[in-house]
């Protein structure tokens, strides 16, 4: 009789074993699988919202441009960003990164008038690229600081594009 339940005892740490190690290749399988792209092009819905583009030096490191609209004028802003890619979540990452900003108002409520502003910006965001359509979904938060025009805090804006791939 105990013939006959430590062959069971051992096959089923085994099947565990066999198990563990095939979830680990698949993760692999999948974070290899993951869509990336050169760049990217769409609409930034949010504060500010616009146009937005991406586009990849190197894997890890992207420049973004933005130009939004903002109290009856614009902002143009360009930002360095560092991927970061999650390898759990196939086509998922998080990014962080710097940039400046010049703008361009009729009517700022918070300075009762027209002008211009130069400044700089910060981002923290999570990017998704789907691998069977060419669209890149991304979640951020901007926060700005103002050196020049309306000087100070520019305040903490936020968004969600929608990107097409190329």
């Amino acid at each position: 009789m105990n013939y006959y339940l430590c062959p069971a005892k051992s096959n089923k740490a085994d099947m565990k074993k066999i198990f563990v190690f095939v979830v680990f290749i698949a993760l692999i399988s999948f974070s290899t699988f993951a869509q990336e792209y050169k760049t990217s092009l769409g609409l930034r819905a949010g504060w500010p919202y616009g146009l937005t583009i991406k586009h990849f030096m190197s894997r890890n490191n992207a420049v973004e441009g933005i130009l939004a609209s903002s109290w009856h004028g614009f902002v143009v802003t360009g930002l360095y960003e560092n991927e970061n890619w999650t390898g759990s979540y196939p086509g998922l990452n998080w990014f962080w990164g710097v940039g400046a900003h010049v703008g361009f108002w009729d009517d700022n409520p918070h300075v009762n008038t027209t002008g211009s502003v130069i400044g700089l910006d910060g981002i923290l965001g999570l990017e998704y690229t789907f691998d069977e359509i060419p669209l890149n979904l991304s979640l951020d938060i901007l926060p700005s600081f103002n050196i020049f025009g309306a000087t100070g805090w520019g305040g903490i804006g936020g968004a969600l594009s929608i990107r097409y791939v190329f």
